[in-house]
Order: C-alpha cells, then sequence, then structure tokens
C-alpha cells in the first residue's frame, strides 16, 4: 500500500485521471479536489451540500451525487457523519466544470418526490447513469433508498428499483448486462438484470425490489461505494471491517483485501493496464494506492493513461 495523500476531509468518489492525478470528493469540506501524484491537493471547485459519489461524463464533466450535507462527529482522531446537517433541504445531481469548478444542478427530484441523499453513479454509455438514493438518517427515524437512472443531459429521470436499505455503491457488469447495489446497513449485495436504457428486467426473485442476492456474508458488516473488475468481480468498501470486499457474482466467492482504516469508503481503478486500486480511508482522511491482482473495468468517459 501506497499514501499518496492525508489531510483530507472525508474523501470519497475517487476517479483516476490519465495523467496519475485522481479526483475526489472531500464530504466534509465540501469540495472536488484533484490529488496530484506527487500528493499535492488543488482545490478544483467548492461545492454546497455534501458531495459524495463522482464520476466523469460527456465532454468530460464532472457528475457529482450530492448527500444535501451531514452532520459531523470527531472522534480517536478522525471524523465520521452523523445524521443530516442543520441546513439539510433534500439532495441533488450536479454537474461540474472541472475547468472553471462551476456547478449547475441537475436533478434534486422524481415524481415530485425530492431526492433525500445521492450516493454514488456510474454511467451505462447509452445516454444515462444508474446511481444510489441511500435516504436520511434522523435520530428516530430514517427514509427508504432507491436505485434510478437518469438522462445525463438533465431530460429524464426514473426511480426503478425500490425499496432498498442505505443503498449505496452501484457498478455495471463488464457486458452491461447486471447492474449492482451494495446496501450499507445490510451488509448485501444485490443484482439486477439490465433490460434497456433505465430499465431492468423484472425477474421473480424473492425480494421486495426485484434484485438478485449475490452476496450477504453475515454478521457485523456494513457496506459502502464499490468498482468493478475487468473480470466481473465487485469490489467493495466494507466499512469497520477495514477492509476491501471482493465479490465473484458468478461463483459466489468473497475474498477480502485489509486495509488500516475504519472508514474505507471506496475505490477506483487507474493506472497503466487500469492495476492500481485507489482507495479513500476516510476516517484518517487519506489516499493509498494498492496494486490490484487484475486490470479494473474500464468506466464510459475514463480517461485512459
Amino acid at each position: 500500500m501506497r499514501l499518496i495523500a492525508t489531510g483530507l476531509a472525508f474523501p470519497e468518489g475517487p476517479i483516476a485521471e490519465a495523467d496519475g492525478s485522481v479526483l475526489l470528493v472531500e464530504i466534509q469540506a465540501q469540495r472536488l479536489t484533484r490529488v496530484h501524484a506527487d500528493g499535492r491537493l488543488q482545490r478544483v471547485a467548492q461545492l454546497a451540500g455534501g458531495p459524495n459519489g463522482a464520476a466523469v461524463g460527456p465532454g468530460g464533466q464532472i457528475y457529482v451525487c450530492n448527500n444535501g450535507g451531514f452532520g459531523w462527529v470527531r472522534e480517536n482522531g478522525g471524523l465520521r457523519p452523523h445524521g443530516p446537517s442543520a441546513d439539510y433541504a433534500g439532495g441533488w445531481i450536479e454537474v461540474v466544470d472541472p475547468a472553471t469548478g462551476k456547478s449547475d444542478r441537475l436533478y434534486d427530484a422524481c415524481d415530485g418526490l425530492p431526492l433525500k441523499g445521492p450516493n454514488d453513479l456510474v454511467f451505462d454509455g447509452q445516454g444515462g447513469f444508474w446511481f444510489t438514493d441511500l435516504g436520511k438518517r434522523r435520530a428516530h427515524e430514517m427514509d427508504l433508498g432507491s436505485l434510478y437512472w437518469a438522462k445525463a443531459d438533465g431530460s429524464c429521470i426514473r426511480r426503478v428499483a425500490t425499496p432498498l436499505l442505505t443503498p449505496n455503491g452501484v457498478g455495471l457488469s463488464p457486458d452491461g448486462k447486471y447492474v449492482y447495489v451494495a446496501e450499507t446497513d445490510t451488509g448485501r449485495v444485490w443484482s439486477f438484470e439490465v433490460a434497456g436504457p433505465g430499465e431492468l428486467r423484472r425477474n421473480a426473485y424473492p425480494s421486495p425490489h426485484g434484485g438478485r442476492l449475490v452476496a450477504a456474508p453475515g454478521g457485523y458488516l456494513r457496506l459502502d461505494s464499490l468498482a468493478v473488475t475487468a473480470s466481473g468481480r465487485v469490489c467493495v468498501a466494507a466499512l469497520e471491517h477495514c477492509a476491501i470486499m471482493e465479490v465473484d457474482p458468478r461463483h459466489g466467492g468473497i475474498y477480502w483485501h485489509t486495509v488500516p482504516d475504519s472508514k474505507v469508503t471506496n475505490l477506483c481503478f487507474g493506472g497503466p493496464a487500469l492495476r492500481t486500486a485507489f482507495v479513500t480511508l476516510s476516517h484518517r482522511g487519506e489516499l493509498v494506492a494498492l496494486d490490484w491482482h487484475e486490470p479494473g473495468l474500464a468506466l464510459h468517459h475514463q480517461p485512459l493513461p
């Protein structure tokens, strides 16, 4: 493991760039930041609310899932989110121009219902993107979450799978036929069969949302965001397990990769041949790099080395 940067304010949503830098969000500091290969930090945009997941979209624009804002607690030398921020008024999807830092809100509601806590997103190469809305947790209640699909140009948004309990990471299989969702509080990974842009094939799976359960290790396990490898394995940040959980959705195998942080939140693949996993260690506020045993999946719109 190689330490690339420290002093980040709860980093998430890493994006590997062709020049060796990594774009990521700092949720607590409300900004989009570029981490250069030498560890130097450059602010790209100052954002409101709680910028969470991020991905490169058409034209090199950065699409950001904004959870609307967290409250924060400092403990054991680090940060953790705690409930909504005092000024929370809903979540949204925004588009950031990395050249100017200008941000435009794309979606903040679906069918008249406001988004609660957009979390992570992945582009499908067909003009749209899938994203999760975690919901929002309050002191004695919480909103259920959903999987959404939306067009990148802002013209259409659909709620495609609901209810989900704290859906977080989202990714697509290499052939684009399956969309994977990791739930935080249940510690489960689900698979949904894609029928077309923004459409799922409704199968007779015994789940309230039509998904197939592909991983549920059991015990106290909370999952965060994910990335998919070139062979189709799903790699999920496993928070308090201080690990990345690697799932083989075809054969059911689960493999563990240890990282030294109690809030490992996300990863992306980059570097030569996409063999480097860039991992956000959010409690410590660090970005690290790991040599991975196989290439990551090249994402739509991702600038390759």
